[in-house]
């Protein structure tokens, strides 16, 4: 997807036009960040990233943008700026795929102050969505355990949502994707089965999949619930794969899409074993999440492979994650928003954050937060609690902010949709279980350095009225 400068909020240019006039040479620090867990959970998958980077090194204003802001009201002389207008900034991140906790930085901006905050709304955008997608992909990856999980939600996603959807679904733990555009750009493994217009259109339902077979005998699957699933869709199914069989093929699976899914999975497991069809995968659709999923599998539901579209590309019941992007560092002085909700009040300076790692590498459920020369510290304060903090004596730690662009380039290998889910996978892995939990889960902590927090104390009480 073609993304120009002009992918931005109008009150980003109207403060870029004020900072030209005033302080065109101003140096911003931005933080990325987000401050609850999306679903209750525990956790999150950071997704977007490439994304970002690959619209940044090539991010300029058209023509018709120009023109466009020109019929707005702005200026010449700062439209002229903005026709040579790149992305020169400085960015460090948290690896793509990696896992991450509300309330500290995930992405951090250095830049003039006016490409900044341009970019504001295109970070938060791309890296939002994906986020939240990825998140409750893996959320449905964990209730799936080893099964195939396909995305089947291009047609109920928010228009071209979608498009990121299913690459940010790959990031979470799944295998492939309906999406043909998706699976085109990104190397996607693209799967597809019939509509039930498809058997609609013949009449006869035994024909239709016997044709269907023999056009696409190849990675078949036979829709059987257009009818009635038992004593229709799957006789069908059976004869065809019979037939199959014969000229050398093998029907790959059958798809339900509807009615009680763990009985008419295990009815139909049951009629293919007794057909000696016992390698005829069952793939399972409708509505499907973590928790039908989670149900589906407790009741002992022999599904191979589950399709899942609405509440996967949705992020249902989410619909959104509250990503922020707060300015801490300005010229090198610290800058601070303050809230009278607590949660609100955002970290000052650049900033540095380290994962706290126990003896056999494992994620020990800390991240503590510092002021970016500091280095890792011995011990991590709450944010809030004055009586609580932590010693980090002992501990390994993991510096997670790391250079990915530099003046506007790229300074890290282009990574693979798969290889960012293959090291997200690596990072999950370290991740103990009780954080995994779909309820209650517990609680990661989030820990400031001592001096970022005396420094951050002494700003709210300096702006405090």
């Amino acid at each position: 997807m073609k993304i120009t400068a002009a992918y931005t909020d109008l009150y980003q240019l109207t403060m870029a036009q004020v900072y030209f006039k005033t302080k065109p040479d101003g140096r911003a620090v931005f933080d990325y960040y987000y401050r609850h867990n999306p679903f209750n959970g525990g956790y999150a998958i950071f997704a977007g990233l490439e994304n970002v980077l690959d619209v940044l090194e090539t991010l300029k204003f058209a023509d018709s943008d120009l023109a466009f802001l020109e019929q707005h009201g702005f200026e010449k002389e700062f439209l002229d700026y903005l026709k040579d207008f790149r992305f020169n900034g400085n960015i460090r991140s948290s690896q793509e795929g990696d896992v991450v906790f509300p309330n500290r930085p995930i992405l951090q901006v250095e830049a003039n102050i006016i490409e900044a905050q341009v970019i504001e709304t295109m970070l938060l955008n791309l890296l939002n969505f994906q986020t939240l997608i990825a998140t409750k992909a893996n959320r449905i990856r964990h209730s799936a355990k080893e099964a195939v999980l396909l995305d089947m939600g291009l047609r109920r996603a928010h228009a071209t949502g979608g498009y990121y959807a299913s690459r940010a679904a790959v990031i979470g733990g799944f295998d492939g994707t309906s999406n043909v555009k998706a699976a085109e750009d990104f190397n996607i493994s693209v799967s597809g089965t019939m509509a039930h217009s498809f058997i609609q259109s013949y009449g006869d339902e035994l024909q239709a999949f016997r044709d269907f077979a023999k056009v696409r005998p190849k990675n078949c699957v036979l829709l059987i619930d257009t009818y009635n699933t038992l004593r229709s869709g799957l006789p069908n199914a059976i004869t065809v794969a019979k037939e199959m069989e014969r000229e050398g093929e093998k029907l790959l699976g059958v798809r339900l899409d509807s009615g009680d899914l763990a009985y008419l999975a295990k009815q139909t497991r049951k009629i293919l074993d007794e057909a000696d069809l016992g390698y005829v995968k069952i793939v399972a659709s409708n509505q499907l999440d973590e928790f039908v999923i989670k149900s589906l599998k407790d009741q002992g539901a022999p599904i191979d492979i589950y399709g899942v579209g609405t509440n996967l590309v949705t992020g249902k019941p989410d619909a959104a994650l509250g990503g922020v992007y707060k300015l801490s560092e300005y010229n090198g002085d610290p800058r601070i928003k303050l809230s009278e909700n607590i949660i609100k009040v955002s970290l000052p300076y650049k900033k540095q954050v380290y994962r706290i790692l126990d003896k056999n590498g494992m994620f020990y459920g800390a991240d503590a937060v510092t002021i970016f020369d500091e280095g890792a510290v011995e011990q991590m304060e709450h944010p809030f609690d004055p009586t609580k903090s932590m010693s980090l004596k002992g501990f390994e730690n993991e510096a997670l902010l790391q250079d990915v662009m530099t003046n506007g380039k790229r300074v890290i290998p282009t990574r693979t949709v798969t290889e960012i889910a293959d090291y997200s996978k690596s990072r999950l892995e370290k991740l103990p279980e009780e954080y995994k939990r779909f309820q209650n889960p517990h609680i990661y902590k989030i820990g400031l350095s001592s001096k970022l927090k005396e420094e951050r104390n002494n700003l709210v009480l300096k702006h405090k009225f």
